[in-house]
């Protein structure tokens, strides 16, 4: 019911993105930034759609994700695209208002809400968004710079191509949207996770099995029931803990968790 849940999350949110592009950003050449930004680029120079453009830039960069990052990551990232995709070669590109400030706005504060709900939820929109992460890896830079960094490269492609004002109300959109995704989803999060289950030796097997994350076995006892459980301990990013929580209640629902976030990790953690 859990994975059957943040599938239909992942499908609502991918459906308002496709929503926010054919209907604010594409009819008034609004574009978004990074892979998506090229694909609505590409739309528009060429006749074939946004939407297969998107697939097509997206391909390379899910196959080094999927040896990077893992398959559960990349399968809803993969799945969140085609939604996209399909909802943007069949919705009709429709000019909702002629203002391009008002499609700035809005467009960009409801893909960066859809986006933020996404990632929310253990999948990203392709493109940037695994840039990043991927980047993320090697150095401590916060992901927002480096998305902002990726995507602010459109806005300059954007401005040779079209027009340096078009460049800029991009700029807008790319700005709102960013800060949305902040509001849904906080960015570098440390989290630090314990675990009290009867079951704690499974629980153990399947998050080790499923995380590059290190876990701690303490031995506890109930206060009350004097009943000896295994106590987990680890560290992990916000963007694990949808599937963190998913993996415990497949095992245990009835498992003891305490999510906190964590100030600062120094130390062997892998980002």
């Amino acid at each position: 019911m859990s994975r059957l849940r943040n599938l239909s999350v992942l499908l609502v949110a991918s459906i308002v993105l496709g929503v926010a592009f054919n209907l604010f950003l594409i009819p008034n050449e609004v574009l978004t930034g990074g892979v998506t930004g090229l694909a609505m680029v590409f739309g528009i120079l060429t006749p074939i759609n946004s939407g297969i453009w998107l697939v097509l830039l997206n391909a390379p960069i899910f196959i080094i994700g999927w040896m990077k990052l893992g398959k559960e990551f990349i399968g809803n990232s993969v799945f969140s695209v085609v939604i996209t995709s399909i909802t943007m070669q069949y919705l009709p590109v429709t000019q909702v208002t002629e203002d391009a400030l008002l499609a700035c706005v809005f467009g960009g504060a409801i893909a960066g809400g859809a986006i933020g709900l996404i990632i929310r939820f253990y999948g990203s929109g392709g493109g940037a968004d695994i840039i990043g992460l991927l980047l993320t890896l090697k150095r401590d830079i916060p992901l927002g710079v480096l998305i902002f960094a990726i995507n602010s490269v459109v806005v300059f492609i954007s401005g040779f191509i079209f027009s340096w004002e078009l460049a800029l109300y991009t700029m807008i959109s790319i700005y709102i949207t960013g800060i949305v995704i902040d509001r849904v989803h906080t960015r570098h999060v440390k989290l630090s996770l314990m675990v009290v289950s009867n079951r704690g030796e499974e629980v153990k097997t399947e998050l080790l099995d499923n995380l590059i994350r290190g876990i701690t076995v303490m031995h506890g006892q109930g206060g009350y029931s004097n009943t000896e459980r295994k106590v987990l301990y680890t560290v992990i990013t916000r963007y694990e803990l949808a599937l963190v929580k998913s993996l415990i209640t497949s095992i245990d629902p009835k498992a003891f968790v305490s999510v906190s976030e964590t100030v600062e990790v120094v130390g062997n953690f892998r980002r």
